[in-house]
């Protein structure tokens, strides 16, 4: 067997590229920390702006419904024009809907906060849309996938970043204390001072999401005046209705976009209420012993990073549905365990199914899409729109956590589990069927090998 000069291998990114690959790679930090900011975002307005659990979960709503909105729009537009194009388009969504969290919060409007999220993530279903193919192109195809593994590096960087700036600079200081009894609070001051405690919070909540607007409008601006060489556009008329129907009778594919909807949906509501988790533990806790919850959130995240770069070794020896399955049914169990244990057992199991997910996004998506050829992209798409779980499931979640009033604990459930902990059976529910996809995909893959 010959051997490869190393001195022949091309050029992880051209030379000429190389300032368009940094820019590029910049957004998958910037898709990253505003994911993670806003994920504790639920519990502070609904202490700040004192509303029930469901109403509060609206922020994910609105956050997470606007990849299900642009996803598909923005396949097609990028199709039609050029990644170049459809990054520009995406950024300027993203700095529309950070610039608009000041008037949000200088009206003290809930729902323009709402709408800033939405119009936010517009941007971000662009960006997510296009940075990933675009970085495939900018080389040689034999560093495609090392060229996009080193971008991909990048995001949770960016997640653990936006997790920091929302304790640091958001939840440190705010003058409404997370897990206060906001009755008593109300009962003390004058309708004057809590109306300028709530301008103050929601002042400190919007402060980040504005200078991001400006990192934007920066790296915007470096895009609109950069050449940026692409491949010819093809032009051939997309057939719509025959893509569809390839796409939609592939099992792998059809069932992956429901399985990566609970995926996400999961990811979403562990992320989010572990906060509510902690302050309910928090709760029965002396001041001296109060439980930081951003620390068990950045520890989840670490935890995650951790297993993506152990399953990305384990798949070379174990098929990548076998392996998503035994992680699947391993976050059922600890699922199972934060529900039914109390006390921090019960948090370091949430902690841990943290670990379990971090190989199901990447693995849905290339199980799903393996074999679809040209349809991949239109195919990729959907899988983008199934993020919208994480904009219907959190609402649901509150809703149980607020069956006995907007408190974490008001009804125990079952003689002994607080709501706030029942409630995490909808994450569990979602990797149950996580699972199921699973071990239909292996067995689809082994009728195919067999034959």
């Amino acid at each position: 067997m010959a051997i490869r000069n190393p001195g022949m291998r091309p050029a992880l990114v051209a030379k000429a590229l190389l300032l368009p690959f940094i820019l590029v790679t910049s957004l998958f930090f910037l898709w990253g920390f505003p994911n993670d900011l806003t994920n504790p975002m639920v519990e502070v307005f609904k202490n700040v702006l004192n509303i029930s659990n469901v109403k509060a979960s609206f922020v994910q709503l609105a956050f997470y419904g606007g990849y299900g909105t642009m996803a598909i729009p923005a396949a097609f537009f990028i199709r039609k024009y050029s990644y170049k194009s459809g990054i520009v388009l995406g950024l300027f969504l993203f700095m529309l809907g950070s610039f608009m969290m000041y008037p949000a919060a200088t009206l003290v409007n809930y729902n323009l906060f709402l709408i800033s999220f939405y119009i936010l993530t517009f941007g971000l279903a662009f960006l997510e849309t296009t940075a990933n193919p675009m970085i495939l192109e900018m080389g040689d195809r034999e560093t495609a996938t090392q060229r996009l593994n080193l971008s991909q590096a990048f995001n949770p960087i960016g997640a653990l970043t936006g997790q920091v700036v929302a304790r640091i600079y958001v939840v440190e200081r705010l003058e409404t204390k997370i897990g206060d009894n906001t009755s008593t609070v109300d009962t003390i001051l004058s309708p004057e001072q809590k109306q300028q405690i709530i301008e103050h919070d929601l002042a400190t909540v919007s402060a980040p999401y504005i200078v991001l607007g400006f990192v934007v409008l920066a790296i915007m601006l470096f895009f609109i005046f950069m050449k940026i060489e692409e491949k010819k556009k093809q032009t051939e008329k997309l057939d719509l209705k025959t893509t569809l129907k390839k796409l939609f009778s592939n099992k792998d594919y059809y069932e992956g976009v429901a399985a990566q909807f609970f995926y996400v949906a999961c990811q979403i509501m562990v992320w989010t209420f572990i906060y509510q988790y902690v302050t309910n533990l928090n709760e029965t806790r002396a001041a001296e012993q109060q439980l930081n919850a951003t620390v068990y959130v950045v520890a989840s995240t670490v935890l995650f990073l951790l297993a993506r770069w152990i399953c990305t070794y384990l798949i070379q020896y174990i098929e990548s549905a076998k392996l998503m399955l035994l992680f699947a049914l391993l976050g059922v169990s600890l699922c199972a365990g934060a529900i039914l244990l109390n006390g921090m057992i019960g948090l370091y199991c949430l902690v841990g199914v943290s670990f379990t997910m971090s190989l199901m996004f990447p693995t849905i998506y290339g199980l799903a899409l393996r074999g679809m050829g040209d349809e991949a992209k239109l195919g990729s798409a959907g899988l983008i729109l199934a993020i919208v779980g994480g904009a219907l499931m959190p609402p649901l979640q509150g809703m149980i956590i607020d069956m006995g009033g907007t408190g974490l604990s008001d009804v125990l459930l079952f003689g002994s589990i607080p709501e706030v902990n029942l409630s995490f059976v909808l994450p569990l529910v979602c990797l149950v069927l996580v699972a199921v996809y699973s071990w239909r995909s292996l067995n689809r893959s082994t009728m195919l090998s067999g034959s």
